[in-house]
């Protein structure tokens, strides 16, 4: 029988500035509105994936093509993983089939939904968290073995509260996987590379779909309701993971399929970090 089992944190950390909560708030409802409107990062892994799963033949990825490699996976059977900022009935539910204790972490409840809807299908056991992937206060130091971080920091402001709270509920040895955008995509007008096939340098780095872009470009872009974009620089996404005190020990890159900038630079970059 399965038992699924949700905590909803408080959002607005003390000593947290307006903006950002606003942000954070906005980008919750906008994350509800994307699973309202069929995004795929929001569909539920199908029981056929499951069942690969099960048969102990399946991949697992962070990014569009490219699995991650299977060694870079530590022992799964009862070991504790957190499935950070990773809503939407994908990753999580992939790893409590594969043995893990599973929590999943996501700042949108209607995300949250659909981990909760793929456990009650398959009689799975995990938990569910309402909260901000820079906030993991909730949970004790040293309560994870595996941290699963897919594609999502591009969400929140500042990307190293992320690697300093998953430093500190990682036990030693324990393992981030994490992917994230490369900014150079964010260098271009978005409207003549996507309408026109066009690459013309118009922003500076660091990126913000709210500062970087008129009320007008935005809508025409992303749309208004559209979540809150950041480019991070790879200082902060790459040393930031050193200097909350991670070592690297693995890195790839991914391309998505479809998109003209994929002919010529990665669109993703995956790293693999343990906690000494």
């Amino acid at each position: 029988m399965w038992r699924v089992f949700e905590v909803v944190m408080n959002q607005q950390k003390k000593g947290q500035d307006r903006d950002e909560v606003d942000i954070s708030g906005f980008n919750r409802a906008a994350w509800d509105r994307e699973v309202e409107n069929g995004n795929p990062y929001t569909r539920p892994v199908s029981a056929e994936v499951l069942a690969e799963v099960r048969g102990g033949q399946w991949d697992f990825k962070l990014s569009e093509t490219k699995p991650v490699p299977k060694e870079w996976l530590p022992e799964l059977q009862d070991a504790k993983v957190l499935c950070l900022a990773s809503g939407g009935g994908q990753q999580g539910p992939m790893f409590a089939v594969a043995g893990a204790k599973v929590t999943v972490l996501d700042i949108s409840p209607k995300q949250l939904a659909q981990d909760r809807y793929v456990a009650e299908r398959e009689g799975l056991e995990l938990e569910t968290v309402e909260g901000d992937m820079a906030d993991l206060s909730i949970f004790p130091d040293e309560s994870f073995d595996l941290i699963i971080h897919p594609v999502s920091n591009l969400f929140v402001p500042d990307v190293h509260p992320v690697w300093n709270e998953a430093f500190r509920v990682l036990r030693p040895k324990g393992i981030l996987l994490a992917a994230f955008i490369n900014p150079t995509v964010y260098i271009f007008d978005l409207d003549k590379l996507d309408n026109q096939n066009v690459f013309d340098v118009k922003h500076a780095l660091p990126f913000s779909s709210i500062t970087s872009l008129s009320q007008d470009e935005r809508a025409r872009i992303f749309g208004l309701d559209a979540p809150i974009e950041y480019s991070h620089t790879l200082e902060d996404q790459i040393g930031g993971q050193l200097k909350a005190g991670f070592i690297l020990t693995g890195f790839y890159e991914d391309h998505r399929p479809g998109e003209l900038i994929g002919k010529y630079i990665p669109s993703i970059f995956i790293t693999r970090a343990v906690k000494p």
